[in-house]
């Protein structure tokens, strides 16, 4: 059960045609924004419209609160509660459309991002490793620098339309240098209303969903 091991896999947690649905359509607006951006329409720091500048991992594509991200995280709602047992409120999404090289480096979450799942939409197959021995290893995120042994973690594979449910804060995740072209995967994030976060978090401090940061 997730509330003993702090993960899950949901196999089929929606449809391929609607993970596919959201995976062209980031695809679509990734070309959009860069083209608005090249052409004046837009700054690189206007909100809403997704950024290259992540630190996590620069220059790739990633975009907070994108509003049919935000649906999909109320759509799965329902099936997050039932298999995690727990009464989970809304807080944020992110979503990248990565590439070759990229690497997501080994870490844990802020509050915001207590009960996570990484929903995978489309592209090419890329695992994401987490220790579900819950040490805390990570010394400096940015700078790659981990504690000596630290636990090599597990891999865990995911088809399209699949999710990983995880305790973002507690437990460490990472993802080894991609080889494929391209991969977008959504992260989905809630707060456990009878945890001790409660509804602080509730839209990540957003009046709403759907609001840029």
């Amino acid at each position: 059960m997730f509330k003993d091991k702090k993960y899950i896999v949901i196999r089929n947690a929606i449809s391929y045609e609607l993970a596919n649905f959201g995976f062209n359509y980031l695809l679509l607006k990734r070309e959009a924004v860069a083209w608005m951006q090249d052409n004046n329409y837009i700054s690189k720091f206007t909100p809403g419209f997704g950024t290259w500048e992540d630190k996590q991992i620069p220059n790739t594509y990633s975009v907070y609160s994108d509003m049919f991200m935000e649906t999909l995280m109320m759509k799965v709602l329902p099936i997050m509660q039932q298999r995690t047992d727990m009464n989970l409120i809304p807080c944020y999404t992110y979503t990248r459309v990565y590439k070759k090289g990229d690497i997501l480096k080994r870490h844990s979450d802020r509050p915001s991002c207590e009960i996570s799942t990484t929903l995978h939409l489309g592209g090419d197959p890329w695992p994401i490793f987490l220790d579900p021995t819950g040490q805390k290893t990570v010394i400096d995120e940015h700078k790659q620098i981990i504690k000596p042994n630290a636990p090599k973690g597990i891999p865990v594979d995911l088809e399209v339309g699949d999710m990983l449910v995880y305790s973002g804060c507690d437990l460490e995740h990472w993802r080894e240098p991609f080889e494929g072209e391209h991969c977008a995967q959504v992260f989905l994030h809630y707060n456990n209303i009878d945890g001790p976060f409660g509804t602080q978090n509730k839209f990540d401090k957003r009046p709403l969903l759907g609001i840029p940061k």
